[in-house]
């Protein structure tokens, strides 16, 4: 970094230190260098927003210290791995992935002859607590919040414990040999005396593994810890993970799905097809998502018909439109314009967006069924509309509520999913 940069980051420090005491580490930060070669987020915003804050932008700074102080709890967290749940997935294999159905209960009290309380009955939107113990999806949970978190801690301020310990939870999960899971998905979302895996599953993953695709790309502008190893075992992992997304039953099974599920999986695939150098597949992905996701999806006025049938509406309607921004944010990098597009109809992501806008803004009531309203819940995929040009969404802005751990849009530009049922 120049020496007047430190000079600024020293005075900016020096301040925020006499007005609310230490909020960020000493500027240790490198200089921004080359753009990261991210699949989602524009990595020239990413070189942009070092520089801005380097220079002590207020709204950056803001955004660093939310992001610093997230990044500081997971610290002292991790690293998790696939293989030490207490009984492994039904294959026998302890490397394979297992989660439960979030929305299936059991009918009766465990017994010793019917331990787990058969027959299990779905109850929509209404999440069952045993998922959260005995299986893997709170720690994939765990280890995609805490090394996105610290890759961007890293990238910001240049401190390499945050570089090392989003190494260390990536290299234990993905690719060392004793704890690595295996690349698929075969055990997601089983369902007690049912079914030993779903297709459905997979939307474990769906959600939220292209943060982990960005991240990988930040690393590789030279993270201390991330070492040329790493980089190869993700790099096979993903391959091997996108090749049983393409092939496998449950993978083609959940790509004709017809609501988020469909969309999530698109997203997925371009997202791992990008990042592994199959462009054209990715550019295949975004440019189908027209007539494919958006038209059957989404109604001429915005609605979302198979997400407003939901017991969680709101949270199904927002959680759409994510995967949707994402897709877009891909296309945008290979080459492909899903916002711009319009079907027959009238069909758009903007319209999408719009319709949600006044239930986020608070000028309007949600009236769809939703079992627990978060209205900050909608900001990501409104920032990422109004950063696609749609002048309603940019009006909006003034007016959305920010999350309660604090707005990092300014230092991640792509849409993210803001609020959670597991939470």
């Amino acid at each position: 970094m120049a020496g007047s940069a430190l000079r600024r980051w020293g005075v900016v420090l020096t301040a925020l230190a006499l007005c609310a005491g230490p909020l960020l580490p000493s500027a240790s930060a490198s200089s921004p260098g080359r753009a990261p070669q991210t699949v989602v987020i524009d990595g020239d915003r990413l070189v942009r927003a070092k520089k801005r804050l380097d220079r002590g932008d207020p709204a950056l700074r803001t955004a660093a210290r939310h992001l610093v102080a997230q990044a500081d709890r997971w610290l002292g967290q991790g690293p998790w791995t696939v293989v030490d749940k207490p009984r492994p997935a039904p294959s026998g294999d302890p490397h394979d992935y297992l989660s439960q159905a979030p929305y299936w209960w059991p009918t009766r009290p465990g017994t010793p002859e019917n331990p787990w309380g058969c027959p299990y009955v779905q109850r929509d939107g209404e999440r069952n607590p045993e998922v959260d113990t005995g299986t893997d999806r709170p720690d994939i949970g765990k280890v995609v919040g805490a090394s996105t978190t610290l890759g961007l801690a890293w990238y910001y301020t240049g401190e390499r414990r945050y570089a090392e310990h989003a190494a260390l939870i990536l290299r234990t999960w993905f690719v060392t040999p004793a704890t690595r899971m295996n690349p698929h998905l075969n055990h997601g979302q089983f369902i007690p005396c049912r079914h030993e895996g779903r297709a459905i599953g997979i939307i474990d993953f769906s959600q939220m593994y292209t943060s982990v695709l960005d991240t990988l790309a930040i690393l590789d502008t030279g993270a201390p810890g991330w070492r040329a190893a790493d980089r190869r075992g993700m790099r096979a992992w993903n391959t091997a993970f996108l090749d049983w997304l393409l092939t496998s039953g449950f993978g083609k099974e959940e790509a004709a799905a017809g609501n988020n599920h469909g969309t999530f999986h698109d997203m997925q695939v371009a997202a791992l097809a990008a990042a592994t150098g199959e462009r054209a597949l990715a550019r295949r992905i975004v440019r189908e998502a027209g007539a494919k996701r958006i038209d059957p999806q989404i109604a001429a006025d915005g609605r979302q018909p198979l997400e407003l049938s939901r017991t969680r509406s709101w949270h199904y309607s927002v959680f759409s439109l994510v995967a949707f921004a994402r897709l877009a944010e891909i296309g945008e990098r290979v080459g492909v314009d899903l916002w711009g597009y319009r079907g027959a109809e009238g069909e758009s992501l903007f319209g999408a967006v719009r319709y949600v806008l006044p239930a986020a803004t608070g000028e309007g009531v949600w009236g769809h069924p939703e079992l627990e309203f978060r209205r900050y819940a909608a900001g990501d995929v409104i920032r990422a509309a109004a950063d696609a040009g749609d002048a309603r969404a940019r009006a909006a802005l003034p007016h959305l509520e920010p999350p309660p751990t604090g707005d990092l849009w300014l230092l991640r530009p792509a849409a993210e999913q803001l609020s959670s049922i597991a939470g």
